[in-house]
């Protein structure tokens, strides 16, 4: 009985050795996979992400207004796997360490997170098309850039101008 009564005291003097979560942040391992975080602007509405999603936790569709793309994820549905960052070509999507995704049963249908992915006219025909990233243009193009306004045009005039004489920098 001795031995019980002296782990019971060791305890009490310790303290407890849990973290008293909601009233305390624990801290997230460096390489947590946690929420999504998803850059619109480096976005090049590939779907690619939605492709991907193990758990079919990204939507990608056209908006209401046929303006751009709405990116939706669905946070219930997320497995944290790390599939979209891993393949997007534009690294857009990043998966932060934050894993705090607790929410109460009645907000189910509305735990989504929702970015814009604009559209802007083609400069030669005036179709509006999601345009290719800064970052992406230096990929393709090195570090001179988009020498003829390649990633201002939808892939239709892009190919008829590359089929034309291609991209020269005179």
């Amino acid at each position: 009985m001795s031995k019980f009564f002296k782990v019971i005291l060791k305890n009490i003097i310790q303290g407890p050795s849990t973290i008293q979560y909601p009233f305390e942040d624990s801290p997230a391992p460096k390489k947590l996979r946690g929420k999504i975080v998803h850059n619109a602007d480096a976005c090049v509405a590939c779907h690619l992400c939605e492709y991907v999603c193990a758990g079919g936790a990204i939507k990608m569709q056209e908006s209401e207004d046929h303006q751009g793309i709405d990116f939706v994820v669905w946070h219930d549905t997320c497995t944290f796997c790390g599939l979209c960052e891993y393949y997007c070509p534009t690294k857009a999507i990043h998966l932060t360490n934050d894993y705090h995704t607790a929410h109460v049963q009645a907000d189910k249908y509305n735990y989504v997170e929702k970015t814009f992915v604009k559209k802007q006219p083609c400069i030669c025909c005036g179709e509006p098309m999601v345009p290719i990233s800064p970052a992406m243009v230096e990929q393709i193009y090195g570090q001179d850039g988009d020498v003829r306004g390649l990633s201002k045009m939808c892939p239709q005039c892009r190919r008829k101008i590359l089929w034309k004489g291609g991209v020269s920098k005179s």
